[in-house]
């Protein structure tokens, strides 16, 4: 697992894995299904994260470790956690199991805070290993291991280990702060869990800010009943041309049957797309994650 930012210790910020996150948020639900994903309503708490300088080393890591892997419902996997010096935060060796074995950076002998973050992106790998569910580029691969992480109810610890300030430049995986706090915000209104009071580093908070108004927008798209004014306007205007703008979420395409138009459109839930008729104010349920949209069409 990726330690730092760039190799001059930058960090990315911003969104520029927002596709493969979407792209993921549906596999998951494909994969594990919609009871699948909403059983993981409790996230690892604070407490179960907890391991400081009292905890014997490797009892309290094993503990921690235990932790992540009943908050990811993985009753049959057993982990052992060996300390060395390594140049990565952490990595698994997957197999056939049950047993796994988490090897993660030395560092982590006195530096325990952030020990549950490494831990739960390296037990998220089990557990798609596990669903057998995988990218074929190994990059999309990684962001689709950290939104498993947060998004399944670990990982809001991958963003509390992200600082970024005079002295320090640190975090952990392979999205961006925001677009963990735009994942743990998509949790957020899913499972009706707040992880705002957990965050101990200031700057994992305020990402989390901003990738909240990002995730909010998702939910104010057109042909959402929820869009503003200036979006339903924007859409009006591309209904009656018969077509959507150049980066607009919604399609239009031929009704299934007889005359009429139907719109497509990115489920804000679990991204998978929705396709209803043109006529006016309905309601539509999606397939795949099961929530029932207010539209406007």
């Amino acid at each position: 697992m990726e330690k730092n930012g760039g190799r001059d210790g930058t960090i990315e910020h911003g969104f520029p894995h927002l596709a493969t996150v979407h792209a993921s948020i549906t596999a998951l639900f494909r994969r594990m299904s919609a009871d699948g994903v909403r059983a993981h309503a409790t996230s690892l708490s604070p407490a179960d994260a907890a391991f400081d300088a009292s905890d014997d080393l490797h009892l309290g890591a094993q503990r921690v470790a235990s932790a992540v892997v009943r908050t990811l419902r993985l009753p049959d996997v057993r982990t052992v956690v060996a300390f060395r010096p390594m140049e990565e935060a952490a990595v698994v060796e997957l197999g056939a199991g049950p047993e796994y074995f988490i090897e993660v950076n030395d560092r982590f002998r006195t530096h325990r805070r952030d020990l549950a973050a490494a831990l739960s992106h390296e037990i998220a790998h089990v557990l798609l290993h596990r669903l057998e569910l995988a990218f074929p580029d190994p990059a999309e691969n990684e962001i689709l291991t950290d939104t498993a992480a947060a998004y399944l109810g670990a990982g809001w610890l991958l963003l509390d280990a992200y600082r970024e300030d005079a002295l320090t430049h640190q975090r952990f995986g392979y999205l961006t702060p925001e677009e963990f706090g735009y994942v743990l915000a998509r949790r957020a209104a899913l499972v009706g869990e707040d992880p705002s009071a957990w965050f101990t580093s200031p700057q994992a908070y305020e990402a989390f800010v901003r990738g909240s108004a990002r995730a909010a927008r998702d939910h104010r798209r057109a042909p959402l009943a929820a869009a503003g004014p200036s979006a339903r306007r924007r859409y009006a205007r591309a209904r009656r041309g018969g077509a959507a703008p150049a980066g607009a979420a919604y399609r239009f395409e031929p009704g299934a049957s007889g005359p009429g138009l139907r719109v497509s459109f990115p489920c804000p839930v679990c991204e998978q797309r929705v396709r209803v008729p043109v006529r006016g104010r309905l309601r539509a349920r999606c397939g795949l994650c099961r929530t029932v949209l207010d539209c406007d069409t």
